[in-house]
């Protein structure tokens, strides 16, 4: 296996590697896997990336494939101020267990580093169900959320940073102060504070309690459990937060669907993680 940076008329490739690996490890429909791959990964952007100082790429090419050398997996890095971020990181699901997205996850921060950057953070899709568990192996944890438009999809992010940081992360220096109500508005939409209590209002008046620190993964946005008083005995139900809706159902095998937006939950445990992914 051999790590290096790719060549524009490697795209075609990368987005093949790309899409396999979100349609085995990630809870999105085959349209928002292709609305992502055909805005992050074609040709053009991939040659703009490439070109553009600030953003390091690397793939990882083993000499497995019939025909010679073959890319398995991908991994970029952006710079912005002290922090260097690890944006993306894919490995073909046919070439796990070889130590290719561990090899990538170093090379990446590695680099990011001699280029500067003082601090190293990971961004992962909400809906990535094996990549949450893959970063914490590094010992990061879940420090912040990040909204993001990608083919005119409402994503989340979580950023992932060490446990010892106390400085901002990117995702906080970037939001102007000005703006701090109404991302406050998007995350939780619907929504007002009562008593020092974020609630929200059922359709037949009730007002109910959400809890923020009790949350489940969706695919476009988190739940939150809600309860019907303040001290968070009787459990409501749930709220989205990528609509406000509290028609939230739940099926026999605990996953959660929004009835407004669609917004659903896949279980994400340490169960379901494949250690082969490292």
């Amino acid at each position: 296996m051999a790590i290096r940076e790719p060549e524009p008329d490697e795209s075609e490739r990368i987005r093949e590697v790309v899409d396999s690996s979100m349609t085995t490890s990630f809870t999105l429909s085959p349209g928002q896997i292709d609305g992502i791959t055909d805005e992050q990964f074609a040709d053009e952007t991939v040659a703009e990336k490439i070109d553009d100082e600030d953003t390091l790429l690397y793939v990882a090419e083993t000499g497995e494939d019939i025909e010679g050398e073959t890319i398995t997996g991908f991994v970029e890095g952006h710079l912005e101020d002290d922090w260097g971020e690890v944006n993306w990181l894919f490995v073909d699901p046919e070439h796990r267990g070889q130590g290719i997205g561990t090899e990538l996850y170093e090379t990446v921060t590695e680099s990011l580093r001699d280029h500067g950057a003082e601090h190293v953070c990971v961004t992962v899709l909400e809906a990535n169900t094996e990549g949450h568990q893959f970063v914490e192996q590094f010992g990061l944890e879940h420090n912040g959320d990040r909204r993001i438009e990608v083919a005119e999809e409402s994503l989340v992010k979580y950023v992932y940073a060490d446990t010892d940081v106390d400085v901002e992360l990117p995702t906080e220096s970037r939001a102007d102060e000005g703006d701090e109500e109404d991302a406050k508005a998007e995350e939780f939409p619907e929504t007002e504070e009562t008593d020092g209590h974020l609630t929200a209002t059922s359709d037949d008046g009730k007002t109910v309690y959400i809890a923020r620190e009790e949350d489940e993964s969706g695919t476009a946005a988190p739940f939150f459990v809600t309860y019907e008083d303040e001290e968070y005995d009787e459990q409501y139900g749930f709220y989205c937060a990528n609509c406000g809706s509290l028609d939230v159902s739940m099926n026999n095998m605990e996953r959660l669907e929004c009835g407004d937006c669609g917004n659903d939950h896949a279980e994400r445990s340490g169960e379901s993680y494949d250690d082969s992914y490292l």
